[in-house]
């Protein structure tokens, strides 16, 4: 067992109120078990059968719930929120999560998909300090259940419905610190005027990617000249220009080829140049209602972020941003851009959920213990992200044994040089653990992502258990 695994789960599960101490034991020791191998269906995770029966039976207990065993792990990353005196991000994004083929719990999920699928939209809240360029952990995860809805369904009995998925931003936000050192960074689907409302009325940062072209006034005085927003913030002068690492999916479609599949799609990576616009702006209200808010316009900035050359067969880049982040100078829309990009960090710990820790595997046949299982996985795929932190260099360096134990790191330093290095540091350490999990290590390459060293921790933790059988058979020879 790593020192790395023993101090993660229990700083981030000890002390749950379990409604029994020997739960609240079992728990950590369960989450550093899995952290072994964090990939793969419960069996996997926990070989043990004992681990396995002990990790069933405490999601069965009643007082185990999502909300419980999150609360260690929720409470700590809200103290950081409260504590940091400097800009911290809490993106702000949702998933599916597909449990279609589990029969028994058919009538106890919602709708996904195209309707005809079973599962949640689970919304998540994650917070990044974009300073020091690490994530520091979920601040909230909502599993939302879609309602059946009747089919002739007034607007007013829609704007009354809190079950509305448009309802899920705000409920995500709840509890936050009213702070303009926390930005709230979400995509398009929070752009609805409830929303963005209740932002400009929370005293935090925020910046939201417009997917509506509303009425807006120019400037910030009621008198100003009304445009539509879009079109305005497409005829605005440059004021900068930016660089950013755009990747992109592309379907690719051979000329000649057998059988059904005759394309796929594949993710392309380039460095893109950018110029950034931007111009204070008045947000009207919408005419015919659509939540609950009231009826003065918002005072906020838009900044259009776009390509004005792209290369042949590429899609051109085009963000237009809503923020109530003063711009005053280039630099202060360059800075929300810069928090903009840092959204895609919860697309990865989105895919660390389902394909890294196997979120949708769980076999249960009631909601109630799928849930806390769900909460479980979600914080350990944190894990996996946490992996790629040290290797992008902008965290300070600190030595390997701090994070890792010695096992892990003799045997990694083995494999990798054929000797020792215990003045490893942790960026050393996880370098030589995506170089296992099949990096290339090349000055070109760019770094690892999580999938990479996820491949390469896997491997070490067979490697570190051959060597502790080794020992032992040695021992007892």
């Amino acid at each position: 067992m790593t020192e790395h695994s023993v101090t993660f789960a229990e700083r981030n599960f000890a002390g749950a109120n379990l409604g029994d101490e020997r739960r609240s034991r079992r728990l950590p020791m369960l989450v550093n078990e899995m952290m072994r191998h964090p990939g793969g269906s419960l069996p996997q995770k926990l070989p043990r059968a004992q681990d396995l029966e002990a990790f069933y039976r405490l999601c069965d207990a009643p007082e185990v719930t999502h909300e419980a065993v999150m609360a260690p792990h929720r409470d700590q990353t809200l103290q950081y929120l409260q504590d940091c005196d400097h800009w911290a991000l809490v993106i702000h994004d949702g998933t599916e999560l597909n449990y279609t083929t589990r029969r028994s719990l058919t009538e106890q999920l919602g709708q996904i998909g195209n309707g005809r699928q079973r599962g949640f939209l689970a919304q998540n809240s994650l917070v990044v300090d974009p300073g020091r360029g690490v994530i520091v952990g979920l601040v909230g995860q909502i599993l939302h259940l879609r309602p059946q809805v009747k089919p002739r369904e007034t607007q007013a009995q829609k704007r009354r419905r809190d079950s509305r998925e448009s309802r899920l931003w705000g409920r995500g936000t709840e509890g936050l610190p009213s702070r303009r050192e926390i930005v709230d960074v979400c995509d398009r689907g929070a752009d609805n005027f409830e929303f963005l409302e209740a932002e400009s009325n929370s005293g935090r940062t925020f910046v939201i990617r417009s997917a509506k072209n509303r009425t807006i006034t120019i400037g910030h005085r009621p008198d100003g000249e009304s445009a539509q927003l879009h079109p305005f913030a497409r005829s605005l002068p440059a004021i900068g220009t930016s660089e950013a690492s755009i990747e992109q999916k592309q379907i690719v479609r051979p000329g000649k080829r057998k059988g059904k599949k005759l394309s796929r799609w594949i993710r392309t990576r380039r460095t893109a140049r950018l110029n950034v616009a931007a111009a204070a702006i008045l947000i009207q209200p919408p005419r015919n209602r659509s939540g609950r808010h009231g009826n003065e316009p918002l005072k906020l900035w838009v900044i259009r972020i776009w390509e004005p050359t792209t290369p042949d067969g590429e899609k051109p880049v085009e963000w237009i941003l809503i923020t109530n982040h003063p711009i005053q100078h280039p630099d202060d829309a360059l800075l929300v851009k810069s928090w903009y990009e840092w959204r895609w960090t919860i697309e990865e710990l989105h895919k660390a959920m389902k394909t890294g820790c196997g979120i949708e595997c769980l076999l249960f046949q009631h909601v109630d213990r799928l849930k806390p299982a769900i909460g479980i996985l979600s914080i350990l795929a944190l894990t996996l992200l946490m992996l790629r932190d040290p290797t992008r260099g902008q965290s300070p360096p600190r030595p390997a044994r701090e994070q890792f134990a010695d096992d892990y790191i003799q045997v990694l330093a083995r494999w990798r040089h054929g000797e020792e290095r215990p003045d490893w540091t942790v960026s050393e350490f996880c370098m030589a653990l995506a170089k296992l999990g099949g990096h290339l290590g090349r000055p070109s390459s760019p770094p690892p992502g999580w999938i990479v060293l996820w491949r390469g921790w896997e491997k070490l933790n067979n490697l570190v258990e051959g060597a502790s059988l080794a020992k032992i058979k040695r021992y007892r020879t």
